[in-house]
């Protein structure tokens, strides 16, 4: 696995859920929605009262059988199926890679192209952690453990940082020292 960065903003995004627990899907479109996603539809049947709140406007309120999806998949970049049982779910992920888009079956890696790891949100500092599907589990409690020891304050500490970092390299810093003077300040502050 490649551990990447993408800009959802800038992408085409569906979330396929099943009859299961609808809990893990409203968590991944929040997630979606916390990363900036702009374009992301939702199919759903029969979408309980969470996840009508949580998609809005975005549910589309029926799964197309896999032989009419692939119109509907035809500029989707990543699919997220959630809360489907494998059966249900693996003619909707050959449709989707079929469609080149990039499919991610909660709890399945045999039918992942990526996984989602365990994220630790803080304004734009995000501390991620994967085991690679190996366990969740432990991914969740060092999660935990790094919330507790990087609390909300980072996302302003962050933005003082990249204040100080633009200040710095208007006034003509070279990297060696952009990253110089940021270790001296977060010291200064105390922060790490």
């Amino acid at each position: 696995m490649l551990p990447i960065m993408l800009d959802v903003k800038t992408l085409n995004l569906a979330l396929i859920v099943g009859a299961g627990d609808e809990g893990q899907a409203v968590r991944r479109l929040a997630m979606l929605d916390a990363a900036g996603a702009t374009s992301v539809q939702v199919y759903a049947q029969d979408a309980d009262e969470a996840l009508v709140r949580e998609a809005g406007a975005r549910l589309i309120n029926h799964i197309p059988p896999p032989k009419d999806f692939a119109k509907e998949l035809a500029d989707t970049h990543i699919v997220y199926i959630a809360d489907m049982a494998e059966a249900e779910a693996a003619p909707l992920v050959a449709v989707a890679k079929k469609a080149k888009a990039l499919v991610n079956l909660e709890d399945n890696k045999p039918y992942c192209d990526f996984h989602v790891p365990a994220m630790v949100r803080r304004g734009d500092l995000l501390l991620t952690i994967s085991t690679n599907g190996k366990s969740p589990a432990l991914a969740r409690r060092i999660k935990s453990d790094l919330g507790a020891h990087y609390p909300e304050a980072w996302a302003e500490r962050l933005n003082t940082l990249a204040t100080s970092r633009t200040k710095w390299r208007e006034a003509g810093a070279s990297l060696s020292e952009l990253s110089t003077r940021t270790n001296n300040l977060i010291d200064e502050k105390g922060w790490l």
